[in-house]
């Protein structure tokens, strides 16, 4: 009778661990790549249609002013994955490893520090089983390796991009094969496709546990490669390279709901949190995306570089069609999943990123951040409330109240001299309180971004 008792009670406490497992939300970050913020429907796009995406925003909370925590794919990644801002471990710049040549590099310290915990890494720990399909870009050494930083499965490549089609067999420009832990990959048809591919399989073979999948895709990343059938959706743009972009953008959306389509088919895309954004702004000038209404692009502390489509979608306890208006930013991620999982994250983490969903669903009705800090290889910047201050070293600094000109139009720094040089020196501190930046990029990338703070930006949606 007591074994029987034992055993009783053993099947009853399975069940209810089993039961707790299954409460646990799953979560998926759909991670686009150089996305322009006016490239969407739900931030305005006429010219490129993305139905799926503006789904997804239909069905949660849009972020009208969500940030990322640098200009660029690997530094805004470093953050995403620890909910720390970046330069506080020294990870400043693109692991750039073009610059092998030079006797002062060290591959061995170009990737996200092994010290350091990842969302995977507090994930893992709540009992949550880890997938990245795609880009790393967070060093390419073996301690650097996505299945030593928290994840249980990973197909996709370390570096930083990827053809879209098969590799040619010089590798040019990018050389990196497709590597997977879990399978033998298969031969690339359109990268995109392939990497929907993985993200539905998945699913779908996690479907009966808490699962976390990193969906980290490349488009609209150059090269500009588009599959023939999508080019003619757009063929009548008549700029190429604008073409090409608006035809990558839409197989990204096409791909986003797939992933939308499968959560549903395997019934639990109620408690599935979906996150989707871009790690940085458009480079317009190289992949011909728009920010508009934004100036600046990536590698600019412009709002064009680091404010992008932005959109939290949990049908179970999210309210539909939300706009959240005050700032957030990629950092909140690690703290609030974490949270949503029934964990915690402990104060000596020094997590810059808050748990933000008591104040998307109403509980906390103040600002998430008061303040913001960028620093980005020749630029800093600081917003605080509505202002924001960019400082650069071939000119005065520069202050936007970003509320009342989006478009960073009129600089207003002469009229606010008191406040730029109490920004100025809050900003000072936080820089010079910042240890050593780890790597360099290469030096000829410093000329551009400077370069792109004076270029002209198109602040319109095209006429068609």
């Amino acid at each position: 009778m007591m074994l029987r008792k034992l055993f009783l009670s053993a099947v009853m406490l399975l069940g209810i661990l089993a039961a707790e497992a299954k409460e646990k939300p799953n979560f998926i970050i759909i991670l686009a790549d150089d996305l322009g913020y006016g490239d969407v429907g739900f931030t305005g796009s006429t010219q490129i249609k993305t139905p799926h995406i503006d789904a997804l925003a239909e069905s949660g909370v849009t972020f009208t002013q969500g940030y990322v925590s640098a200009p660029v794919c690997g530094p805004s990644r470093a953050g995403l994955m620890t909910g720390r801002n970046q330069v506080s471990f020294g990870f400043d710049n693109n692991p750039i490893v073009d610059e092998r040549e030079l006797p002062q590099f060290d591959e061995n310290f170009v990737g996200l520090p092994v010290d350091e915990t990842t969302i995977a890494d507090r994930l893992a720990e709540l009992g949550y089983v880890n997938g990245l399909i795609g880009k790393w870009h967070l060093g390419e050494v073996e301690h650097f390796h996505p299945l030593k930083r928290g994840f249980h499965e990973f197909w996709g490549y370390l570096g930083g991009g990827h053809n879209y089609f098969a590799n040619k067999p010089d590798g040019k420009p990018y050389p990196y094969k497709i590597l997977s832990n879990y399978k033998e990959p298969q031969p690339i048809t359109y990268i995109t496709d392939d990497k929907g591919d993985e993200c539905v399989d998945f699913i779908r073979r996690h479907k009966d546990e808490p699962f976390f999948l990193y969906a980290s895709f490349n488009a609209p990343h150059a090269p500009m490669q588009a599959t023939e059938d999508d080019l003619k959706l757009y063929a009548h743009i008549k700029d190429e390279k604008r073409r090409t972009y608006c035809a990558m953008v839409h197989r990204l959306d096409v791909n986003v709901g797939r992933i939308m389509k499968e959560l549903k088919k395997q019934k639990i895309d109620e408690n599935t949190v979906v996150v989707f954004f871009s790690d940085n702004g458009g480079p317009c000038h190289h992949n011909a995306s728009l920010n508009m209404p934004l100036r600046g692009a990536k590698g600019t502390l412009l709002e064009g570089g680091i404010r992008v489509p932005f959109v939290m979608s949990w049908p179970e306890q999210l309210k539909a069609g939300t706009k959240y208006d005050y700032p957030i930013s990629s950092l909140d991620l690690t703290p609030t999943f974490v949270a949503m999982a029934g964990g915690t994250v402990d104060a000596k983490a020094k997590l810059d990123g808050v748990n933000i969903f008591p104040f998307i669903n109403g509980v906390e009705t103040k600002r998430p951040h008061e303040e913001m800090l960028w620093r980005f290889t020749i630029s800093a910047g600081i917003r605080e409330g509505d202002w924001k201050l960019i400082r650069m070293p071939d000119r005065l600094p520069m202050l936007y109240n970003v509320k009342e000109d989006v478009s960073e139009q009129n600089n207003v720094a002469d009229q606010h001299r008191e406040r730029v040089e109490q920004m100025l020196k809050k900003l000072g501190d936080w820089d010079i309180s910042r240890p050593q930046v780890l790597y360099l990029e290469g030096n000829k990338w410093r000329r551009e971004q400077v370069d792109l703070y004076d270029r002209k930006y198109q602040l319109a949606q095209p006429k068609k």
